[in-house]
């Protein structure tokens, strides 16, 4: 990847986390990925699995495993949007990760969560154990809503008081911005050992 540092946006991916019927998921990663682009040092894809027919068992699929692995190789960075399902992050995320090795490797990633609660934190938490075997660096800062669903307003924009959120979410971005511009200067200078 020939990114200058300086002056060229980094592809952020942002990975909504789940696939259920009616998910709030759809709501969340729509918000998360007009404030990156509003950001300014992204160039924002959405990755969706529930668009990618990625089966359980790690054969078959090679079309699709191809199309995944050249969003996932060409991003700078991450931006996953995790439910909590039972103390955790969703199936079909895991799924979506465990798919790949080296396309994640050297690369950061923030977190946005959403759920009852606990707002999404322990699934983070979760999720950032797996990240750390695929060589992804989190950042420290997240972004959680906690009883997520009472977040619609009723003209229908979620969330309906965003100004707290917002503000949180752009110092997440700030730290990503800086890990993605180290690591691809870095590997720039020597591919990542992974």
């Amino acid at each position: 990847m020939s990114i200058n540092t300086n002056e060229q946006k980094l592809s952020l991916t942002v990975i909504v986390g789940s696939v259920r019927e009616n998910r709030l998921g759809e709501a969340v990663t729509r918000w998360a990925a007009e404030r990156a682009e509003e950001h300014g040092d992204f160039e924002v894809v959405v990755l969706d699995p529930a668009e990618h027919d990625l089966p359980l068992s790690l054969t078959g699929a090679d079309d699709v495993k191809e199309h995944v692995a050249g969003v996932l190789d060409a991003s700078a960075a991450f931006l996953f949007v995790t439910p909590e399902y039972n103390h955790s992050f969703p199936a079909a995320l895991k799924n979506l990760i465990d798919w790949y090795g080296p396309e994640w490797y050297g690369k950061p990633a923030g977190i946005v969560s959403y759920g009852g609660i606990s707002g999404g934190l322990r699934a983070t938490e979760h999720l950032r154990a797996v990240l750390a075997e695929l060589h992804v660096v989190t950042v420290r800062d997240t972004v959680s809503f906690h009883n997520a669903w009472g977040h619609w307003g009723q003209d229908g924009v979620w969330p309906k008081d965003s100004e707290q959120p917002d503000t949180a979410l752009k110092k997440l971005l700030g730290q990503l911005s800086w890990w993605s511009r180290a690591l691809v200067a870095a590997k720039a200078v020597e591919p990542y050992p992974g």
